[in-house]
């Protein structure tokens, strides 16, 4: 089967492409065309749908990504668009494509994704481990196949019992360590080397600052969440002692940001976060500097410094971080945009700070998760490995 993937005539790439950019608020411009490539009328047209019954924009992103991963494997896989509803037969196929046994595979080339689907994935840059996938990776893109496949008024197959069991064998022969979103967090000493790294006078550096010291003293707050921060969501809040121990005592800025629809938190939710002290100031400069009075706060700047009126993209944020992780003199390849949020847990629990006190300001749901940032701190700083040194 030739490893190109199928592309639609001009007039109806033109058609999707122009339906979708109705969703230019959700989906990043240079995905648009891309994303036209891929999906059929009737993709674009539940998409749309969604947007309209008002899904959370991350989660039509994530939706709109899936479903256009999807496609292209279905397109290279069996030569056609997706099915609605997907027979168990194919869903079968998508988990046997995407997790395997590596040491099958070194004697049996047909076991896992054959190398034409793998290809076509690849050159689409849709791929790009050699692998198998990670076992949530395949979880989350079925899960997305099974609310897309109920928006359409249909009902899949995806708890029949075949395919379960299947996912949870291939899970067990493709069985691999977990790896973390960032290989390393962003731990406050980490922190101050980036601000030095974008210490400068010039409007992006003063962007740069506000964003990562926010996203990072806010609780380590995701990249989407920054990305889409708006300035209704900042409160300006009275003044709070310095030491919580002398109410009476030197006073430090404060604000609150209100999160709204977050990963965690539903859009009616009154969850907030405080920001306290350097923060605050940080973030009123960039404001004050770019004159940004409503809208996105943080925006694109382009290569003239002149600010944009587009918010910035998480994809966007993440790449800030690397940047600036360069600059730093530190390896990008070992941090993301999460790495801040690892690194804001990292840094209370070296500092002491009782788990629940940092959720609170994390505004993580699960106690396993965050905690597991904890034990890691409390491993390195502990006794039980310097037996021997």
């Amino acid at each position: 089967m030739d490893a190109r993937l199928p592309k639609p005539v001009p007039d109806q790439k033109l058609r999707r492409a122009e339906a979708l950019d109705a969703l230019d608020s959700v989906l990043p411009f240079d995905r648009r065309d891309f994303l036209a490539e891929l999906l059929t009328d009737d993709d674009v047209a539940t998409l749309r749908h969604l947007a309209k019954e008002g899904i959370g924009e991350n989660s039509l992103r994530a939706l709109a990504s899936d479903l256009g991963y999807l496609e292209a494997w279905s397109l290279a896989a069996t030569g056609f668009s997706l099915p609605w509803p997907a027979p168990e037969a194919l869903l079968i196929k998508f988990v046997a494509h995407h997790l395997w046994d590596p040491a099958k595979r070194e004697t049996d080339v047909s076991h896992g994704m054959p190398e034409d689907v793998t290809a076509a994935l690849k050159s689409a840059k849709l791929l790009r481990v050699d692998g198998p996938h990670a076992p949530n990776t395949v979880r989350r893109r079925l899960s997305s196949w099974s609310t897309l496949t109920k928006w359409r008024g249909l009902r899949g197959k995806f708890n029949a019992p075949g395919l379960q069991s299947a996912i949870k064998l291939a899970v067990r022969a493709s069985a691999r360590p977990r790896g973390r979103k960032s290989k390393k967090a962003v731990t406050a000493d980490i922190l101050a080397a980036l601000l030095k790294a974008c210490a400068g006078e010039k409007l992006v550096d003063v962007r740069d600052r506000a964003l990562l010291v926010t996203a990072f003293a806010s609780g380590g707050r995701r990249r989407s969440e920054i990305a889409s921060l708006r300035i209704d969501q900042i409160i300006e809040e009275d003044p709070v002692p310095t030491d919580p121990k002398a109410p009476d005592g030197e006073k430090l800025p404060c604000l609150s940001i209100r999160l709204g629809r977050t990963k965690t938190t539903q859009a009616d939710s009154d969850a907030f976060v405080l920001l306290v002290g350097r923060p605050v100031l940080a973030l009123k400069g960039w404001l004050e500097r770019a004159g940004i009075r409503e809208g996105a706060v943080f925006r694109g700047i382009d290569r003239w410094g002149n600010l944009e009126k587009r918010a910035l993209t998480p994809q966007t944020v993440n790449l800030i971080l690397k940047r600036r992780i360069a600059e730093a003199g530190f390896d990008p390849m070992a941090f993301s945009a999460h790495g801040l949020r690892s690194g804001y847990l990292t840094e209370t629990a070296r500092r002491g700070i009782p788990l629940p006190e940092a959720m609170q300001q994390s505004q993580h749901r699960s106690v396993q998760q965050a905690s597991n940032y904890y034990n890691d701190a409390e491993r390195t700083l502990g006794r039980a490995a310097r037996i021997i040194v």
